[in-house]
């Protein structure tokens, strides 16, 4: 049993096509905007292959990387060639430091604070809070904690296609959900590799977030829906700045 996005980085954003990384990159760009940054230096926390970096980077912002994955980043530096104003790093989310001073803004989205348990939330709000410049934005979300619990948890789900499959398994615990994952890769011969991985995701109430955030030092400016949607109840954004 693999950890986390090893062998499952490779065909990450192909099998998250659906999400529509053009329209979430542009709806967060917005948000920065409305927050007052529009140019500058960013961080993209947790960024597994890079969509964001790579999206922020043809925004016009010169853009580091972080995630505590190397196969991640290894799909990240392979999509990001050819790509001006990108720059990757190991780091676990609550340690990055950022080459050459602190920054204009800060993302953590799609579901990396999900995966950082709750014993060191408070450390990763106080070091984003330390990257960023005063009056810098940081917008982070989660899958919703109704999401894990009627959506995902004790459920199955599974996907075939051409050339790769997946079954996914979750289970919940109390203040998380349990994920198994297994991969079926095609070869070139036409046989499927396995492979399995294993994931963890806390359950995090909004107010929970809000309260850990403006500990730390930011300012809650808002709180909605994926792409801003004031009905949607899976995933929840936050708009802050630091004070």
């Amino acid at each position: 049993m693999n950890g986390a996005y090893t062998s499952l980085a490779e065909w990450f954003e192909y099998l998250n096509a659906d999400c529509d990384y053009e329209k979430w990159s542009q709806y967060l760009y917005e948000r920065l905007q409305s927050l007052g940054v529009t140019g500058g230096r960013g961080i993209d926390v947790g960024c597994g292959s890079g969509a964001f970096t790579r999206a922020f980077a043809r925004f016009g912002f010169d853009m580091f990387g972080f995630d505590n994955s190397p196969a991640m980043l290894a799909k990240a530096e392979q999509l990001s060639r050819g790509v001006p104003r990108v720059r990757y790093g190991l780091s676990d989310a609550a340690k990055i430091r950022v080459p050459g001073g602190k920054v204009d803004f800060a993302l953590c989205v799609n579901d990396c604070l999900n995966y950082i348990p709750p014993s060191s939330v408070c450390a990763f709000f106080r070091r984003m809070h330390a990257c960023l410049r005063p009056g810098g934005a940081f917008l982070f979300d989660v899958s919703s904690a109704y999401k894990l619990r009627e959506i995902l948890a004790d459920n199955v789900f599974c996907e075939d296609r051409e050339e790769v499959a997946y079954l996914w398994f979750n289970h919940r615990e109390a203040d998380r959900v349990e994920m198994d994952i297994t991969l079926f890769v095609r070869g070139t011969d036409g046989r499927f590799d396995r492979t399995d991985e294993h994931h963890t995701q806390y359950i995090y109430e909004q107010q929970t977030l809000c309260a850990a955030a403006q500990e730390a030092g930011f300012a809650v400016r808002g709180c909605e829906g994926t792409f801003g949607d004031a009905a949607d109840r899976t995933r929840v954004n936050f708009l802050c700045v630091r004070a």
